[in-house]
């Protein structure tokens, strides 16, 4: 995945919004902040998104809220001519341990919107992904109340060195490409 002629565009998936801004499902907005751009991220209206740079990728928060990130994914992808195979999208997932990452080259949208939305609008499940575990919710809170609920004290103690390793996992993918990555960063946990 990824071309030597073709850009990368790193898509972070999210809600926008100070009411969303702490919640599980923007682990993959706070990924992209982990990364720490050259430029600070700032609205693009053309793409419905906050963008900026790093290392020569385009980095992509959609503010479509997150059943609809595929719009402005795949409108950026298509003004930059970035295809699917170069779009990688970061994002919670709850199938997944609290803190693990896990990287696809592709696969479907298991129970996740944002994903789904990208699939839809690519018309491809070969787009990689970079899986942030936020672990099962605890019975009997709702799968719906888990993702927009806050982390917990605990888990936000953590999170700085979750998101490290997430960006970390990101720049290896720009440098080295998805397959030294997935060698790299599927291996455990925290």
């Amino acid at each position: 995945m990824g071309t030597e002629s073709a850009p990368w565009l790193v898509t972070g998936l999210g809600n926008p919004g100070a009411r969303y801004a702490r919640t599980r499902h923007n682990a993959g907005f706070r990924a992209l902040d982990a990364l720490r751009p050259e430029q600070p991220f700032h609205e693009e209206k053309r793409f419905d998104g906050a963008v900026s740079k790093i290392a020569g990728a385009w980095l992509l928060k959609p503010l479509s809220f997150m059943n609809l990130s595929g719009i402005p994914a795949r409108a950026m992808a298509d003004f930059y001519k970035i295809p699917a195979g170069c779009v990688l999208a970061v994002f919670d997932d709850a199938s997944l341990p609290f803190g693990r990452l896990r990287l696809r080259p592709g696969g479907g949208p298991g129970a996740h919107n944002g994903m789904e939305s990208l699939i839809v609008h690519f018309g491809t499940e070969a787009i990689p992904r970079l899986r942030i575990g936020i672990g099962q919710p605890p019975p009997p809170v709702s799968l719906h109340d888990h993702v927009l609920g806050v982390f917990t004290p605990d888990e936000e103690d953590v999170l700085p060195s979750v998101f490290d390793r997430a960006a970390a996992a990101i720049s290896c993918i720009l440098k080295n490409g998805l397959a030294v990555a997935m060698n790299e960063f599927n291996k455990g946990g925290l």
